[in-house]
């Protein structure tokens, strides 16, 4: 079974994420881009750290020189969002990076990209796999791969440079000089520290690194920057006098942040942080966009500023859909994935690191105080969560409580009304919420809340928990 969830194609090692269904996938995507009569145009293909990342991208280039598409092969592990901004740089015909993102060590997958450097729609990955069901095993063919570098389709391209540059233009370097802050990179054994470090010594910040040795079991960890796994990061900010701490999942492409207190600064806040910094500090105008289990906060601000909030369903091409949509200022998910004009169009950990430095530097403060300021004049929810591993048996009858019968718990507050836009989703009338959703990526039920206070939010998923029987 090949199936693309929220973030692309992801497996288990040796299950599913085998060379032969990489090879499927190559070769349906060698089929549309024949017949979108797009050969003339390069395929961009990196990679990440997990086990397997490295062959396996060479196991679908050679696929694609069988079939005479020339493909641009990065031949190191690379940031996602450094391999979608060749795809944009090279206006490719298409792009995939061979990641499993935050999932655990066990995974591995494919991430599509189309030009301009966007995930692909549900369109393109449907598409995907309706040209899978149409192939056989005998239909693969593969070029070795020695043979396909001495004919040149197979091209081996560097493009690290460029990426980072492109990050430098645009944020204001020599503000960020002036303040000579002290930084601690948490790559989680992942792949951003030389395009993260490299930007910031470029700045003339001082960074030291942890976990960023090579390490396809993540240190035992899951590649994910959030509370729990980030609590080494936290000591080592407090203990070393650090003005934050900044960490990117598996691939680069989410981030999370410790201010200076050695507190975990939650996505939705990052969020919120860089909205009203790019609005009132840089001065840049537009419409947020965030996923359906992100914060309200940015539809306040969004209201403040006389702009408007857009809500999309989980998965960040629906951000950068949207965004494209609406030329909106910035997207973003609660998960740490986010993008802003002008950048690529789809999220990134390194850019998202950057910009907070700068934000830290232009306005003076720590981030604590920042965002306090931010909260006292936009209001302030906590939000909870919690996930739940589902068999399929399991997963099913919640599938029929919640999506057919449309059944919910009694709560203590009143509702305001209910979506089933991407899971189901009740807004309360006091602004607060909760959605209980299935994950696109990993065999999980998800429950968020967010309330007036974190007491009310663990209530209300308690509650949904109980109903679920979970």
């Amino acid at each position: 079974m090949i199936k693309f969830g929220t973030g692309g194609f992801r497996a288990i090692i040796a299950e599913d994420f085998t060379r032969e269904n990489l090879e499927f996938i190559s070769l349906a995507l060698v089929r549309i881009i024949k017949r979108d009569m797009k050969q003339s145009l390069p395929v961009v293909i990196g990679y990440d750290r997990r086990f397997l990342s490295d062959l396996a991208s060479k196991w679908m280039a050679c696929v694609f020189a069988a079939e005479g598409i020339k493909v641009n092969l990065i031949d190191y592990d690379a940031p996602t969002p450094l391999i979608m901004y060749e795809v944009m740089k090279e206006n490719a015909a298409y792009g995939m990076a061979v990641t499993a993102s935050h999932n655990p060590a066990r995974y591995n997958g494919v991430k599509v990209f189309t030009s301009g450097g966007r995930d692909a729609t549900e369109t393109v990955t449907n598409d995907i796999e309706a040209q899978i069901a149409l192939i056989s095993k005998s239909d693969i063919r593969s070029m070795e791969y020695s043979r396909a570098i001495a004919s040149g389709l197979i091209t081996v391209i560097n493009p690290q440079n460029s990426y980072i540059d492109s990050i430098l233009k645009i944020i204001d370097s020599e503000t960020i000089k002036n303040k000579n802050l002290k930084i601690l990179l948490d790559p989680m054994y992942g792949v951003s520290k030389t395009t993260l470090q490299t930007i910031l010594l470029t700045c003339r910040c001082q960074v030291d690194v942890i976990h960023d040795r090579h390490d396809t079991l993540f240190g035992g960890r899951l590649p994910s920057p959030n509370s729990s796994t980030l609590y080494h990061l936290s000591q080592l900010v407090v203990q070393g006098g650090y003005d934050m701490g900044i960490a990117t999942d598996g691939d680069a492409d989410r981030i999370g942040l410790i201010d200076s207190s050695g507190t975990f600064i939650h996505p939705n806040d990052i969020l919120v942080l860089l909205y009203f910094y790019l609005h009132e500090f840089k001065g840049w105008k537009g419409d947020v966009v965030r996923n359906i289990a992100t914060t309200h906060c940015l539809d306040r601000m969004a209201a403040a500023f006389g702009e408007k909030c857009h809500e999309v369903p989980v998965g960040f091409k629906h951000i950068s859909s949207k965004m494209l949509e609406t030329d909106a200022l910035i997207g973003g998910e609660s998960s740490g994935g986010l993008t802003v004009r002008g950048h690529i169009q789809g999220k990134d950990g390194v850019y998202a690191g950057s910009l907070l430095v700068e934000m830290m530097s232009v306005i003076g403060k720590p981030l604590n105080e920042i965002l306090k300021d931010i909260h006292t004049k936009y209001g302030s929810f906590l939000m909870d969560e919690f996930d739940c591993l589902m068999t399929g048996e399991r997963k099913l009858e919640l599938s029929n409580l919640l999506f057919r019968e449309k059944q919910i718990p009694e709560f203590p507050w009143a509702i305001d009304k209910i979506s089933y836009l991407d899971g189901c989703k009740i807004y309360f009338k006091d602004g607060g919420w909760v959605i209980c959703r299935f994950s696109g990526t990993e065999p999980v039920l998800r429950i968020f809340s967010e309330m007036p206070s974190l007491e009310d939010a663990k209530s209300v998923i308690n509650t949904f928990r109980s109903f679920l029987q979970l």
